[in-house]
C-alpha cells in the first residue's frame, strides 16, 4: 500500500518488487490512487487496486473496512506497507481482522521521518525494512521498544545493466537534447535531479552557480523534477531567486523527464543537495553507477553511499563555500575518477525482498505479542 503510483522512488522500488514477486509465481497487488506507473505495474504482471489511501483527510479512514475485505477475499498472504497514512489505514484493517485470518505484516521505512505515535506505525511490521544503515540507526534511536531482530536492512537497487560506466547516450539524442537546450551546449553541467521541494536544496543549487559563475566557471546547472501544485509558490520563489541572481541564462528547468539516465550521462558533476537526510539516494547511485561523479551533502544515506563509493564527494551540509570550492577544483584540475563499483544492485534488492517475504510466510500469523503490541 501506498499513496500514489505517479513516480518516485518508493513508487519505482513497488514496481521492481512487484516484478520479482510475479516472475517467482506469486500474485502482486497494490493499493493505491492509481498514476501513470499503473500501465507498467499491470505490463509486468501486477494487479492494482483504485483507493485514495494517501488523501490527508478524515473521510480516507472510510477505507479501512474496504481494505480490511479485500484483505479477506483475496486471500492476502503479506500486507506491505510502505508509507505512513496508507500504512495506517492498512493497519487498522488488519487490527480489526482475527488472529488467524490476518495476513503477515511488513513495513518499509523509507525516511527518517519526524519521530512520534504517527511515524510509528512504520514500525508495526513483523519485520521491518530498513533501507540503509541510518535507517537502522534511527530506528533503533527514536523507537528503542522495536525488537533490532525485527529490523532487516535491504538496499534499493539499481539494475547494473542499465546503469553502468560504459553508457553512453545515442548521438541522436545528445543533439535533439542541445538542439531543445541549446544554453546548456559547451557549458560545464550540473545536474540537481529530485522534485521541486524545499527539501531538495534547488535554493542552495542557485547560490553554487552564482558562485561558480563569479569564478569564472561557464557553468550551467540543470533541475530535472516535476512541480507538485501544493508546490507552486515555492517553485515560484525559486524562479524569482533565479532571476534576482540574474542566473535565468545559468539554470533550465527540465521538468520531469523519462531519459534521467541520458541526461546525468552527459552531465559533468550530479548533485544532492537535500537539506535533511534522506534514506537512501537512489539517483546518487544510479550517477555513480553511470561513471558520473557526485558531490553531495554528508549525511543520512547519502552520506553513507558516498562514504562507500565517492568520498571525494561528501561536503559538510549547508557549506556553499565548500561547495562552491570543490567544484571549482574539479573543473580546473578534473573531476576525481569514480573508482569503485557499486554494490547497490536491484537483483540483490528483489532477492533479498522475496527472501524476506518466504521466511515470515513460516512465522505464526497477526501475533501481537511477536511484533511488540
Amino acid at each position: 500500500m501506498l499513496p500514489a503510483l505517479d513516480g518516485g522512488g518508493v513508487e519505482r522500488g513497488t514496481l521492481e518488487i512487484a516484478e520479482a514477486l510475479v516472475a517467482a509465481g506469486h500474485r502482486a497487488v497494490v493499493i493505491s490512487e492509481g498514476g501513470r506507473l499503473v500501465e507498467e505495474l499491470e505490463a509486468l504482471g501486477g494487479e492494482h487496486v483504485t483507493l485514495p489511501v494517501g488523501r490527508k483527510a478524515l473521510s480516507t479512514l472510510r477505507y479501512i473496512p474496504i481494505v480490511r475485505r479485500l484483505l479477506r477475499d483475496e486471500g492476502v498472504d503479506i500486507l506491505h506497507l510502505r508509507s505512513r497514512l496508507p500504512a495506517w489505514i492498512g493497519y487498522l484493517a488488519w487490527k480489526g481482522l482475527p488472529n488467524e485470518s490476518r495476513p503477515h505484516l511488513v513495513t518499509t521505512v523509507h525516511g527518517a521521518y519526524s519521530p512520534g505515535w504517527y511515524s510509528a506505525v512504520m514500525t508495526k511490521g513483523e519485520r521491518v525494512i530498513a533501507v540503509s544503515d541510518s535507517i537502522v540507526e534511527y530506528i533503533r534511536s527514536n523507537y528503542p521498544t522495536v525488537d533490532p531482530d525485527r529490523i532487516v536492512r535491504i538496499y534499493r537497487g539499481i539494475d547494473p545493466e542499465h546503469y553502468h560506466p560504459d553508457f553512453r547516450p545515442d548521438p541522436a539524442w545528445v543533439e535533439r537534447f542541445f538542439t531543445e537546450n541549446p544554453q546548456a551546449r559547451d557549458r560545464w553541467l550540473l545536474i540537481l535531479p529530485g522534485r521541486i521541494t524545499q527539501i531538495k536544496g534547488q535554493m542552495d543549487l542557485i547560490e553554487i552557480v552564482a558562485g561558480l559563475k563569479a569564478r569564472g566557471v561557464p557553468v550551467h546547472a540543470l533541475l530535472v523534477g516535476g512541480v507538485h501544485p501544493r508546490r507552486q509558490e515555492y517553485w515560484q520563489r525559486v524562479q524569482a531567486a533565479v532571476a534576482e541572481k540574474g542566473l535565468s541564462d545559468d539554470i533550465t528547468w527540465l521538468g520531469p523527464r523519462h531519459d534521467l539516465r541520458e541526461i546525468m550521462a552527459i552531465s559533468d558533476v550530479v548533485l544532492s543537495l537535500t537539506q535533511k537526510p534522506e534514506s537512501f539516494g537512489r539517483t546518487v547511485t544510479e550517477a555513480l553507477a553511470l561513471g558520473r561523479p557526485v558531490l553531495g551533502y554528508d549525511h543520512g544515506g547519502v552520506g553513507e553511499q558516498l562514504a562507500r563509493i565517492y568520498p571525494e564527494g561528501r561536503v559538510p551540509v549547508g557549506d556553499l563555500s565548500l561547495a562552491i570550492g570543490r567544484l571549482e577544483k574539479w573543473y580546473r584540475a578534473g573531476v576525481p575518477s569514480v573508482n569503485v563499483d557499486v554494490p547497490f544492485t536491484l537483483a540483490a534488492m528483489q532477492s533479498e525482498t522475496v527472501a524476506l517475504y518466504e521466511s515470515v510466510i513460516g512465522m505464526s500469523r497477526g501475533n501481537d505479542e511477536a511484533i511488540g503490541r
